[in-house]
């Protein structure tokens, strides 16, 4: 009805700015030009690849990813997309102004490296010595199953600075994890988005610590005594992680580095879960000969014994 009446107001008044006898009784009002709403209409691409969005659609893609993270921290696709969503317009500068306070992040910025499997040489990366940083990445990648080629490229940050400070984010993000040792599965994902947090402070990482609620009992009671405690901490002491010219750094001594960062190394997550496993098999074990002796089932038998 409005806009309908507004089409009827322009043609009345270009009728009457024409004709010397006026078709409207009155003042003549100013016209005005109504642009209609439409998540369609979005501004162009700044940068190749870019994908502007209104602020529906942006609304939308924040909520949606953030679901999918809170269930499993481990879809990159749906983490890449929530971290986009979230980060602008102030998280992302903050991280940019952050490297431009920085000598080395105002080099990165200037010099703009990718992490690929051929920029970074993952053949002569495994032919380091062990204690090299270089060596424990490339392990770390081998190990999980992963290549630095994994990574989706930035899409919908709208500034191209910007957008390159959250790739460079993405593609460091596998260094975190073999700096730390915390593997992918979603306990140590949980453990490194948490460190993230403290570090970068962006909004992504912050999220994606409430999915600790998915996980085991136990897996719970360890992120709030021992992984949780030294995310937070390790996170605020620790430099800028987004400064670090991880390129520079592949032969240097990875505790050496750990150390010039302010990161302590936290308690190996493989090895406690592999410790877990075997106590809960020797209980298992244990209940079975007792359950055999006495004639009760070994689930029976394990019942009682937990009551105790």
């Amino acid at each position: 009805m409005v806009i309908l009446g507004m089409a009827s107001l322009r043609v009345c008044y270009r009728v009457a700015t024409k004709s010397s006898t006026s078709c409207i009784a009155g003042p003549i009002l100013p016209l005005v030009d109504v642009r209609t709403f439409s998540v369609l209409n979005r501004p162009p691409p700044n940068y190749d690849g870019h994908v502007p969005l209104t602020r529906v659609e942006r609304a939308s893609l924040a909520v949606g990813s953030a679901l999918w993270c809170f269930f499993d921290p481990t879809r990159a696709d749906m983490v890449a997309a929530c971290g986009e969503a979230t980060a602008q317009p102030y998280f992302i500068n903050r991280l940019r102004d952050a490297m431009l306070s920085s000598p080395t992040g105002r080099r990165i910025l200037r010099d703009r490296p990718r992490m690929t499997s051929k920029s970074l040489n993952l053949d002569y990366l495994r032919g380091l010595p062990e204690h090299t940083v270089g060596r424990n990445y490339v392990t770390w990648l081998d190990r999980e199953g992963v290549t630095p080629d994994t990574r989706s490229s930035v899409r919908y940050i709208d500034d191209e600075e910007c957008a390159y400070v959250m790739q460079r984010y993405r593609e460091c993000h596998d260094f975190y994890h073999a700096v730390t040792g915390l593997p992918i599965f979603r306990e140590g994902e949980v453990a490194l988005k948490a460190f993230e947090f403290a570090n970068t402070l962006l909004p992504m990482t912050g999220l994606s610590i409430g999915s600790v609620f998915t996980l085991k009992k136990a897996e719970r009671k360890r992120f709030f005594s021992i992984y949780g405690p030294w995310a937070i901490r390790n996170g605020v002491n620790a430099e800028e992680m987004i400064n670090v010219y991880w390129e520079e750094e592949l032969e240097n001594d990875v505790a050496e580095l750990r150390s010039r960062l302010g990161i302590e190394q936290p308690p190996d997550l493989r090895s406690i879960r592999k410790a877990e496993r075997a106590r809960k098999r020797a209980e298992k074990d244990k209940a079975q000969d007792g359950a055999a002796v006495i004639g009760l089932t070994p689930n029976a038998l394990l019942s009682c014994h937990n009551r105790r």
